[in-house]
């Protein structure tokens, strides 16, 4: 596989599913770095654990669903570690097809990263496989299939990577995942994509089979969900955390959405935003914040008295997600939609890295161009003019200080994702925020930088998993 390029069926199986205070200060900037993870691994295993991929009923405000999830529940299955740690985890299939696992901003070793027919094989009904990585990177992450649509089927779950000198300084903490919602209420995603094709040979637009044409330029991805979630929960039957008033609350947001962007917001309050993909940000107050498919973001909020909405407004779509923050016992409030959601929300625009964990400045010893374009008659996305399927990889070598120059020639946002590496938004050492996913608006461009530190062959593609299955996805190899 490493020397020749996979048909498009057999590629687009393996590629996707898919004011401050001192307390803000809350992780150190321990990191195991990925190249001290190639030796064969000797220690002690820290965690034995089984997760399995599974069919299971759901109650989505009263209505029964069948799912795929981790667990009982959607968002269910999550895992919780501290960098450092040996864990071994073994994927039991209990799925009619095929399927994976990804880990989703942790740089584990490659043959540890869940593309099948890349890095990690392909797991078959019935069949198991056990990753065993020592887990890297503190802070909030996730997993989910790296295998067709499979992302969009509710399976996937947290990975929350504790920082052994974290100083703390809350009193709660909420991990809240964000989803759009077709499984059991829409059409299944594998029709979904197959109308996409459709429509854009026909040069359709409009309402298709239940599925919304976004429209070049509105943002507003290219599926309309009828139901967007909160760890699983529709706003008929919110997720909710009762605390005390003064209490300070985590929250660890994960956008798990498979085709939306969101706006979030927490009605009656201010975020502080402290983290960014599992990074330190220099802390920002924040009405509101903007989060893209696979974005994750740590913010703080003191709470006060009384029921207050938690929101995610999709962008360019009709509906909401939401969860409930209280103090005390009591309905919803009837005005659900927070005051925040009005403001300009933050993105990555307004955040810095935190110094300790920039990267070193560095000139470039390699810089590649990344032009993202496409459309949606034909329904097609690519890199540089062509789609996975004619893409030749970015090849670097170890050690090397590497820049990507991203440019957004398309009316669509394109979250962009790269496997087993952080990257520094703008120049190394030059401020920007430490990431491994980021958000490209239409006609926009934006430089990365990063060290090649782990070596092997890595995904590079745009998280929306629509645009990735129809071709905007390519690879970072390490020459040998």
């Amino acid at each position: 596989m490493a020397d020749g390029l996979l048909s498009r069926r057999r590629f687009l199986a393996a590629a996707l599913g898919a004011g401050a205070t001192t307390a803000l200060a809350a992780c150190g900037s321990s990191r195991i770095t990925a190249s001290s993870q190639r030796s064969p691994l000797t220690g002690p295993v820290s965690q034995e654990i089984t997760l399995t991929a599974r069919q299971t009923q759901v109650d989505m405000a009263g209505r029964a669903v069948t799912a795929w999830a981790y667990g009982p529940q959607v968002a269910a299955g999550g895992i919780r570690a501290t960098a450092g740690d040996r864990v071994r985890i073994t994927l039991r299939n209990d799925l009619p097809e095929e399927t994976s696992v990804h880990w989703h901003g942790l740089a584990v070793p490659n043959a540890m990263d869940g593309v099948p027919g890349v890095t990690s094989p392909a797991v078959a009904p019935g069949g198991t496989f056990s990753y065993d990585f020592v887990v890297p990177d503190p802070g909030t992450h996730w997993f989910h299939p790296h295998t067709g649509l499979q992302l969009d089927t509710g399976l996937y779950a947290p990975f929350i990577v504790d920082d052994p000198r974290e100083r703390g300084g809350y009193d709660h903490e909420w991990v809240l995942m964000l989803d759009d919602w077709t499984q059991g209420v829409g059409p299944d995603p594998q029709q979904i994509f197959d109308d996409l094709v459709a429509a854009g040979e026909q040069q359709g637009s409009g309402h298709m089979g239940g599925m919304h044409m976004g429209g070049m330029g509105m943002d507003g991805g290219d599926v309309a969900y009828s139901m967007f979630v909160i760890n699983g929960r529709p706003p008929g039957d919110p997720d909710s955390l009762r605390v005390k008033a003064g209490d300070r609350v985590r929250m660890r947001i994960i956008n798990a959405a498979a085709d939306t962007i969101f706006t979030f917001a927490v009605g009656g309050h201010r975020m502080t935003v402290t983290h960014s993909d599992g990074y330190q940000v220099k802390p920002v107050r924040a009405d509101s914040l903007r989060i893209s498919m696979g974005e994750r973001y740590d913010v703080l909020v003191d709470v006060g008295e009384g029921v207050f909405p938690v929101v995610a407004e999709p962008l360019g779509k009709v509906g909401e997600a939401l969860a409930l923050l209280r103090t005390v016992d009591g309905p919803a409030p009837g005005q659900r939609r927070p005051e925040g959601l009005s403001a300009y929300p933050v993105g990555i625009e307004a955040l810095q890295s935190d110094p300790a964990v920039e990267l070193p400045a560095a000139a470039p010893d390699v810089t590649y161009d990344l032009v993202l374009s496409g459309s949606m008659a034909p329904y097609v996305w690519m890199f540089n003019g062509v789609t996975h399927d004619r893409a030749r990889p970015l090849m670097v070598s170890e050690g090397q200080k590497v820049r990507l120059r991203l440019s957004n020639m398309s009316m669509m946002s394109h979250p962009v994702h790269l496997h087993g590496h952080t990257f520094q938004v703008g120049p190394a050492g030059g401020g920007g925020a430490r990431k491994d996913t980021l958000l490209l608006a239409p006609m926009a461009r934006a430089d990365v930088d990063l060290v090649a530190d782990n070596p092997g062959a890595w995904m590079l593609h745009c998280h929306n998993a629509y645009h990735a299955e129809a071709g905007m996805m390519t690879r970072l190899d390490y020459s040998t």
